[in-house]
């Protein structure tokens, strides 16, 4: 009688012991199906991708500090060079929230496994862009979705107060840390460098016009522009770089409040033709036109990607700039651009070999 006791206390044992490693298989299941679920709007978020931080040697402290970054197939290496500038710059909490497609989420995982950068992947769902851009071809093939991800950093960012947003064409010389506390204006639900008083403004950009300032972005013949009441001669901002009150985004509804001038513009075409490929810019101009606080203007060095960009700064100055930025037509990695060696101080290789920045002496050998 004894031995049978044991013998069904063993059994009983298997049996519990089975059921426990099912269902946690059960969960992991469950967990990889809701991660390829595509359904959903505008993102979702995959899980932290934590295992290889194990044996980094710098100790992080402080807050999380939020910083949303975008990261388009072809752009990849991009985004993952001004993530490790700012890491390597920084102790601070940093955690990269990083606005992707689904077809870019291997791609973008393989390469973060080479790297020690805290991180959230966020899928795009383009589904949120619907009836926001023009449905003229010719337009559509010109616009680029990642680019409206700045407009809804809430919806990714649902628990947070406060976050950085960045374009992926810069370089971070800073501390992160600085930027993340700048002081923004009560009732101000942005922070962003202004075009006239920075140190960007010493020159105007080759055929793009009057770029300092909002005729350069919005039709003012426009009948829904007059109406506005905003001067034309009004100083522009540059939304690549900025930090954000997102208590006060939601409060005041910013992200609604740009769609409604994305829809208008589908519609209306409202923008200026003088700069034909900005259309996020446009709409942030109306939403935060006087009612937005100012970074400093070293932490938006701009206009490094346009005609002459090496005749505008001295070395002395691009060496203290805290933030470079390649905005305009010739990036870092490409065949043309100045500076690109402080790009590729911090360029971290693809393992995959897709991404490969071009280089004029690469050519010629």
């Amino acid at each position: 009688m004894t031995v049978r006791r044991v013998n069904v206390a063993i059994l009983v044992l298997l049996l519990v012991a089975f059921l426990i490693i099912l269902h946690r298989n059960l969960l992991n299941l469950n967990d990889f199906l809701k991660q390829e679920n595509q359904d959903t709007a505008p993102g979702m978020v995959l899980p932290f991708e934590t295992d290889f931080l194990s044996d980094h040697e710098v100790i992080r402290s402080g807050d999380e500090i939020p910083v949303v970054i975008t990261a388009p197939e072809e752009r990849l290496g991009a985004a993952v060079t001004a993530m490790n500038s700012i890491h390597r710059n920084s102790k601070a909490n940093v955690v990269f929230n990083i606005v992707t497609l689904n077809e870019s989420v291997v791609h973008l995982r393989t390469w973060l496994s080479k790297t020690d950068l805290k991180h959230k992947i966020i899928i795009f769902d383009l589904k949120i862009l619907a009836g926001k851009i023009s449905s003229d071809p010719q337009k559509l093939e010109a616009v680029k979705p990642l680019t409206f991800a700045r407009f809804f950093l809430p919806v990714f960012l649902p628990d947070a107060e406060k976050a950085i947003y960045l374009d992926d064409d810069v370089i971070v010389q800073g501390d992160i840390q600085e930027l993340f506390d700048t002081s923004i204006k009560l009732g101000h639900a942005a922070a962003f460098s202004e075009d006239c008083d920075s140190a960007s403004s010493k020159g105007i950009v080759r055929g793009a016009g009057n770029q300092n300032s909002y005729i350069g972005f919005l039709d003012f013949k426009k009948e829904a522009i007059k109406k506005l009441g905003m001067k034309a001669n009004t100083c522009s901002f540059n939304p690549g770089v900025f930090v954000a009150n997102l208590t006060e985004w939601k409060q005041q509804n910013i992200t609604r409040q740009l769609e409604i001038w994305m829809e208008r513009n589908a519609k209306e075409d409202l923008y200026s033709k003088t700069l034909a490929d900005s259309i996020t810019t446009p709409p942030m101009l109306i939403v935060f036109y006087k009612t937005h606080s100012n970074i400093d203007p070293l932490w938006n060095v701009r206009h490094l990607g346009a005609t002459g960009a090496g005749n505008r700064y001295s070395p002395q100055f691009v060496k203290a700039a805290k933030l470079l930025h390649w905005n305009g037509h010739y990036k870092p990695w490409g065949r043309s651009s100045t500076y690109s060696d402080i790009w590729d101080k911090w360029y971290i290789p693809d393992p995959t070999g897709k991404f490969h920045p071009i280089r004029r002496h690469a050519e010629e050998k």
